[in-house]
């Protein structure tokens, strides 16, 4: 699969064997808040970005249609009032090149890029017991030594392809969603299958309907799809941001969802039937996760009213394909509305009234092989493309970290110290990897991902700030510490509306163990905890002054 084009090395004048203070993994949104942040409290700091260009999953995802269903301003930095003040997004749901744009402009408003090497995937990251550092190398071959690490790595970070009999046998191109080729596809005239129907697969299929000759969409699982409802800002609207920083920032500093959305705060069962149809009728005309936080305090924990919803986003799916067969099949059995990670397309179910968008119900119709020319199905057809299009998701949570090469004391493997899930305090740190951090990673995030993210990032920088200031050279969590929160993330898994079949529990991955990999005891209790272990000077972490180096 084809990968977007690299860029040079961007840091000039640093040699490998010196030691920085952070080094951290990963230009994404976390790695690059971790990076301003770090810079800003004096530490010797740089990023090591596997890609050629900043962005993280804004980066490597440049399908046709890839876009925020956050809301713009919600997913931007929050550590300058004149970068608030200096940007102004277009959409309410900006678009990948705007998105990249924005990092971009980040990256280079606060002279960030001299401490970025693109091109530079790890590939091990080894802890040294006797000096307190760790040794990281690169696949290009370059070794960096540093006291701390800080692996942003991102949860959305390693693409999931099937093993399906005969996929490099396929004589045209194929792409993930997730590495998508930085010069354009050309869809026009081709005859084209899509495999998957997930966030990022509901976007594609409106965009590239009209081009090619004709789209096959294989479904794996229906999901309950809404509307994005996106818009262009306006002036009023950017100003009435800018004008707002203050008061936003700090609900997006704060708020359970990560989001500046009004919640109502009412039950499903203060409104007669007429109001809750009226309601949901308000919900469907609103603008992506506002159908989830603006709407019933019980709606993912109530199962009449989830399935009063369901019907409701039934019937629209049913009024809007204009094939019952297909409508069917575009609805939901197994779920209820949150029971997976909720998609929001825009022209998504009017798509498969174009003659040219077939839908194959893969649990009706599995692929049995993939051939030189097309793709062979259990009903004994054999349908011919041009091109294949992976939206088949992710190895979410442990992925990207389970592939660094992470070796903590006595040369113990993290992969291997996972083997039967995620071991973390706070999502930020694991035990026997002294003098490392994961902020982004498993058990930390519920909602909107830079808002969690960003507390966790906050607790990295009081933690390596804390070590600094107290003559530290080694901080590791205490095991104990790390056996509570794991325990609080597995046990209480049911305040989750998601299914243990969700990517959201690894369900996905052949052979990964299906655990919990996100916070389900959401926001709160994170910051709650991170606030307590800060004011009481971190009782959870041992520090150790190490040993001096010659």
């Amino acid at each position: 699969m084809s990968e977007p084009s690299r860029a040079p090395d961007a840091v000039d004048g640093i040699r490998d064997e010196e030691i920085v203070d952070v080094l951290i993994i990963g230009a994404g949104v976390t790695g690059l808040d971790q990076l301003y942040r770090t810079l800003d409290a004096g530490f010797t700091v740089r990023l090591l970005e596997a890609g050629g260009g900043v962005g993280g999953t804004w980066y490597w995802n440049r399908y046709p249609e890839a876009r925020f269903d956050s809301e713009s301003y919600s997913y931007g930095f929050l550590f300058s009032a004149e970068l608030w003040q200096e940007w102004e997004w277009t959409e309410r749901y900006a678009g990948q090149p705007e998105i990249e744009s924005y990092f971009n402009y980040v990256v280079d408003r606060f002279d960030l890029r001299r401490h970025i090497r693109f091109g530079s995937e790890v590939v091990s990251a080894v802890f040294d017991e006797a000096t307190g550092t760790y040794t990281v190398e690169t696949g290009a071959g370059d070794v960096h030594r540093t006291r701390f690490l800080v692996a942003a790595s991102g949860n959305l970070s390693v693409p999931f392809v099937p093993a399906i009999e005969g996929r490099t046998d396929f004589g045209g191109p194929q792409f993930h969603t997730g590495r998508w080729p930085a010069e354009p596809v050309d869809f026009r005239g081709k005859r084209v299958a899509q495999i998957g129907t997930g966030s990022s697969g509901v976007q594609i299929v409106p965009a590239i309907a009209g081009d090619v000759a004709n789209l096959t969409v294989f479904q794996m699982k229906a999901d309950w799809v809404t509307p994005l409802n996106n818009a262009p800002m306006s002036p009023e609207e950017n100003a009435g941001i800018k004008a707002g920083f203050d008061r936003i920032r700090e609900v997006l500093l704060t708020s359970p969802s990560g989001f500046d959305h009004q919640m109502r705060g009412i039950s499903s069962t203060e409104h007669t039937a007429e109001e809750r149809a009226a309601l949901f009728e308000v919900l469907w005309n609103s603008g992506g996760f506002r159908k989830l936080t603006e709407g019933y305090i019980d709606l993912t924990t109530n199962p009449e009213v989830n399935a009063e919803w369901c019907d409701f986003v039934a019937a629209k799916v049913r009024g809007l394909v204009a094939d019952p067969v297909t409508a069917e099949k575009l609805i939901p059995t197994d779920s209820g509305f949150g029971g997976r990670r909720p998609p929001f397309g825009t022209g998504y179910y009017e798509a498969y009234n174009n003659p040219n968008v077939d839908l194959v119900s893969l649990p009706e119709t599995p692929i049995t092989r993939i051939t030189e020319t097309g793709i062979e199905t259990a009903d004994g057809a054999h349908r011919e493309f041009d091109i294949i299009i992976w939206a088949t998701g992710w190895d979410f949570g442990t992925g990207a970290l389970n592939r660094l090469g992470l070796r903590g004391r006595g040369g113990l493997a993290l992969e291997k110290y996972w083997a039967d899930g995620p071991l973390t305090y706070l999502g930020i740190l694991t035990a026997g990897f002294p003098n490392l951090f994961f902020p982004g990673g498993p058990h930390g995030a519920t909602g909107n991902n830079p808002r969690y993210s960003g507390d966790q990032v906050d607790y990295t920088l009081a933690v390596l700030s804390y070590a600094r200031e107290h003559g530290h050279r080694v901080v590791e969590v205490d095991e104990a510490a790390e056996q509570r929160w794991t325990d609080m993330m597995n046990d209480n898994a049911g305040r989750s509306s998601f299914l243990s079949s969700s990517y959201f529990y690894g369900a996905n991955i052949p052979g990964k163990p299906v655990r919990q990999l996100l916070n389900p005891t959401g926001r709160p209790t994170l910051q709650k905890m991170i606030a307590e272990d800060e004011a009481g000077g971190f009782p959870t972490l041992r520090f150790d002054r190490g040993v001096l180096e010659d």
